[in-house]
């Protein structure tokens, strides 16, 4: 050797460049050139040549000739002839064994039935096709690997099966099928498959012979043949009633069907239902009375013929067709429109003509009537799927869309008539009793009269609860003698459905119209008071309030409330029966006759909001709901409709509720408040005008209540209560917040009217000489009598608005009374000339004042109550982990309080009721 190589070192990684030059020389491999054009451009053409010109172009040259047997190609091909899509390959076998030698004389089949399809052994056997490429066939499969599944094996195979089966397409067009019978076999069957598997043989996606096009015009002509026979063979079969027959030729004639078009075997079967055809035994109008209101029972026994007609021919669809062929879905769709949808037009468009409210109450009820369909046909088709069960829904659905439009328009619209006459009517019946008052609504049942108004709300939100929660039947029927129940709660009217006061009469909510016109429908079902006053019964004896089985957590208050009452408007206050209360024992609260005395002059304030007229206004809501929640379900456009319609209908609720009636009373009741003038009326130690408001403050908050709870109930499952952005969301928070502007500026009128009456109290009862004494006169350490009555004027006010409001605001307005207090005292002392002796009341008069004060703060049941709010900071402590209790105890002054807060967290004493302690 003249010279060494010199050695290089080995690269153990390759560097990125090196692998970066290896993929583009592999790219450059892969894309190689054949001639002027790329490899890839030839693997092109060759998937779109015809099967007879594949050898021409293989002997191009050996690189053609390579691409020729390239997988990708071949595996074009096999999924062209759709066999393993289709699950043809069972077919093919027998096919492959038909062409094999059988010693046997072969004995052409016979349908059972006339048929056109000629002498099936009258046909010649010739078995040359002169079409076929020789050389192809020589050349593209004869170097298959034995045993290899490769696609270019089974394509060879199927392509040597199929092409055996051409010969007999030659023959005129009444003999082919009787020349193809010895060739696919005698069952309906596998003829079907056989003649399915060779159109996509002669499909224009094969060519595999020259003339395809020819021998596959006449396959067609065969198939169409083939198929007009098992037409006439069903139907002698369907006249039979032999349905194991009919499913034979069924399944052979979905099998052919080349699955464009519609399959005529299912659709002529489905027009030859007789129900299809009985439309004039049904009169719609009969569903109206001579009264003019709604009766569905004659929709009843309509509806209940055409699911008689479903059953029946379902379950005969369902065994004879295929079930992809949806046969089934097709005949119902015929039977909702055509039948359903016919009967329901009229009926609809004479309601509508009547009234709003049939009209309405006719769309739910027929779309509830109609559904019923839906119900059969998922208990006809026991393999139904979700999507299938999907499609039995869409059934009714794409039936009842024509009336979508109108019914959700005329929703909106009815509801804001609604609103408007409750409205009207409030101001103008309730409005002026306000201003002029009547003796019998100076006897009304109050929540300032009651000595638990805590636990007089959560009756009422307990009452109001059960009502949501009942069953509506939508569809009106007779359910007594003149009685149609139209939208109201499954069964009888009775007292045993409401355990709430006045406004909770089930009246209102279940049975008859509705009506906001009828005060008549607003029954008494209780025991009035004494003397033909009004009674207020409460559930059990504890003073502090039981456990009534509700959630307090859904009776929240606003910010500026805390608990609830009730004031009757324009009807007499009732009560629940004792016979329906889960209770131990009812007991019959006297009123407070001096709170009583006060409540009654002064403009009755307490008549400006009403819970009969929020009720009112909710069952209006309510009613609506029912009705939208039929559509619930609906997919699509009117799915989207439906809801945003649910939606409006809430919110057209609360601006109603909000803009005109709970603040145009609270507005009312602040102006009459600014204009209270203490000197023009008898010196008392209350406040008329602040008691009426804190009696509004009581009903405002119960409706708010009832709001959050029929939100809570109805409105939440539809809604994302979590999106700030959603309409309800916003609306309700406005509707709490402008609740709680006007409490605010109520109370603080209020406060304004109370300290004006303490400072009037003052300098009422203030004798000229009360801290100016005779020498000579006995001292006297006690306070004086306007400083006794201003203090009780102030403790009975801060007592029940402890009651109504939430502690921080209740803070706020102890805060308020003090500064305003300290500043009439200080006017008051600058008045006085004091003597020594006189300096001894004062300081007695101010001891008082400061014990008034030093009582506003936190006693031990307020301790307790906290100890008992599970939710407060988000139920971080609990009572059974003693949280708080355990923080309690460090006060100094816990001692003292200790058997207070034990008796109220427990009822008992621990020194006392407990053996261990």
């Amino acid at each position: 050797m003249d010279k060494f190589a010199a050695l290089e070192p080995t690269r153990l990684y390759s560097s990125s460049a090196s692998a970066t030059n290896k993929r583009a020389s592999r790219a450059q491999t892969i894309s190689r050139w054949i001639g002027k054009l790329p490899a890839d451009i030839h693997l092109l053409v060759l998937n779109h040549l015809p099967i007879p010109d594949i050898p021409a172009y293989a002997r191009a040259s050996r690189a053609t000739a390579g691409l020729s047997r390239d997988e990708k190609v071949w595996e074009r091909r096999w999924n062209d002839l759709a066999i393993t899509r289709h699950a043809l390959d069972d077919t093919l076998d027998d096919l492959e064994s038909k062409q094999k030698p059988k010693a046997s004389t072969y004995s052409p089949p016979t349908i059972p039935v006339d048929d056109d399809f000629g002498d099936f052994t009258s046909a010649p056997r010739t078995l040359s096709v002169p079409s076929l490429s020789a050389t192809f066939t020589s050349f593209a499969f004869t170097d298959a690997s034995p045993g290899k599944q490769t696609f270019r094996t089974r394509y060879t195979r199927a392509h040597s099966i199929l092409n055996k089966c051409l010969t007999p397409l030659q023959q005129p067009p009444h003999a082919v099928l009787s020349a193809l019978t010895p060739l696919i076999g005698t069952s309906l069957l596998s003829q079907a498959r056989s003649l399915r598997l060779l159109s996509f043989f002669l499909s224009p996606l094969v060519q595999p012979v020259r003339n395809w096009d020819t021998l596959l015009a006449a396959l067609k002509v065969a198939i169409d043949r083939f198929d007009v026979s098992l037409l006439t063979a069903f139907d002698t079969a369907d006249s039979r009633g032999d349905e194991v027959m009919m499913r034979q030729i069924a399944h052979a004639s979905w099998e052919v069907w080349p699955g464009f078009g519609d399959w005529e075997m299912g659709k002529v079967w489905a027009e030859k239902r007789e129900i299809l055809y009985e439309q004039g035994r049904w009169n719609p109008l009969a569903n109206f009375t001579e009264e003019n209101t709604l009766d569905f029972t004659p929709m009843d026994e309509f509806m209940a013929s055409v699911i008689r007609a479903l059953e029946e021919h379902g379950t005969r669809a369902v065994f004879v067709f295929p079930p992809a062929a949806g046969v089934l879905i097709g005949f119902a769709e015929r039977v909702a429109n055509e039948v359903v949808g016919e009967y329901i037009a009229p009926l609809l468009t004479r309601a509508r003509e009547l009234s709003n409210t049939l009209y309405l109450t006719a769309v739910a009820a027929s779309f509830r009537e109609s559904w019923r369909i839906v119900d059969v046909l998922t208990t006809v088709s026991s393999n139904f799927s979700d999507k299938g069960k999907d499609k039995a829904e869409d059934v009714v659905f794409m039936m009842f869309e024509p009336n979508m439009d109108e019914y959700l328009d005329e929703e909106i619209e009815s509801l804001k008539q609604a609103f408007e006459v409750i409205c009207k009517e409030w101001a103008r019946s309730t409005l002026a009793l306000a201003s002029h008052g009547s003796p019998t609504q100076a006897q009304q049942t109050r929540f300032l009269t009651a000595q638990n108004p805590a636990l007089m709300k959560r009756t009422v939100l307990a009452s109001f609860t059960d009502v949501l929660l009942l069953p509506v039947t939508i569809v009106p029927r007779t359910v007594g003698a003149g009685v149609v129940a139209v939208g109201g709660a499954v069964g009888a009217v009775g007292t045993g459905m409401v355990q709430g006061i006045a406004m909770l009469n089930p009246q209102r909510w279940v049975g008859g119209t509705g009506s906001v016109n009828n005060a008549k429908e607003y029954a008494s079902f209780g025991l009035g008071g004494a003397e033909g006053e009004a009674a207020i019964f409460e559930i059990g004896a504890d003073e502090e309030g039981g456990d009534d089985g509700v959630d307090e957590s859904s009776m929240a208050p606003s910010s500026t409330r805390d608990t609830a009452s009730i004031a009757s408007t324009d009807t007499a206050a009732t009560s629940f029966a004792p016979s329906t209360l889960n209770t131990s024992q009812i007991n019959v609260i006297s009123s407070s006759s001096a709170i009583k005395a006060t409540l009654a002059p002064a403009g009755n304030l307490d008549l400006l909001l009403s819970l009969d007229v929020a009720l009112q206004l909710i069952h209006a809501d309510r009613d609506a709901l029912k009705r939208l929640e039929t559509f619930a379900s609906y997919p699509g456009h009117y799915g989207i409709r439906v809801r945003e319609t649910i939606e409006e209908a809430f919110c057209e609720m609360l601006g109603v509720l909000c803009n005109r009636h709970l603040e145009k009373g609270f507005g009312i009741a602040t102006e009459r408040m600014n204009s209270y003038k203490p000197a023009e009326h008898e010196e008392t130690a209350s406040v008329a005008p602040l008691l009426q408001f804190f009696e509004l403050v009581h009903i405002g908050d119960t409706i708010q209540s009832m709001v959050q709870v029929f939100f809570d109930k109805k409105l939440a499952p539809y809604i994302d209560k979590t999106d700030f952005l959603n309409v309800v969301v916003r609306e309700k928070k406005r509707f709490e917040n402008t609740l709680d502007d006007c409490v605010a500026a109520g109370l603080n009128a209020g406060t304004q009217v109370l300290m004006n009456q303490v400072e009037h109290i003052i300098l009422t009862l203030t004798k000229p000489r009360e801290y100016y004494p005779p020498e000579d006169a006995p001292l006297e350490l006690g306070s004086t009598q306007g400083c006794t009555e201003a203090i009780r004027c102030l403790d009975m006010h801060c007592k029940l608005l402890k009651g109504s409001t939430s502690k921080e605001v209740l803070e706020v307005f102890y805060q308020e009374v003090g500064i305003r207090l300290l500043a009439i005292l200080q006017k008051h002392i600058k008045r006085q000339i004091i003597s020594l002796n006189g300096g001894f009341q004062v300081i007695a008069d101010l001891n008082a004042y400061y014990s008034f004060i030093a009582s506003l703060k936190a006693d031990a049941k307020d301790l307790a109550q906290i100890v008992r709010d599970v939710t407060r900071y988000g139920g971080a402590y609990r009572p059974e982990v003693c949280g708080y209790y355990e923080f309690i105890q460090r006060r100094a002054d816990w001692k003292k309080i200790e058997k207070t807060v034990d008796k109220t967290m427990y009822n008992l004493s621990f020194k006392e009721d407990c053996i261990v302690c």
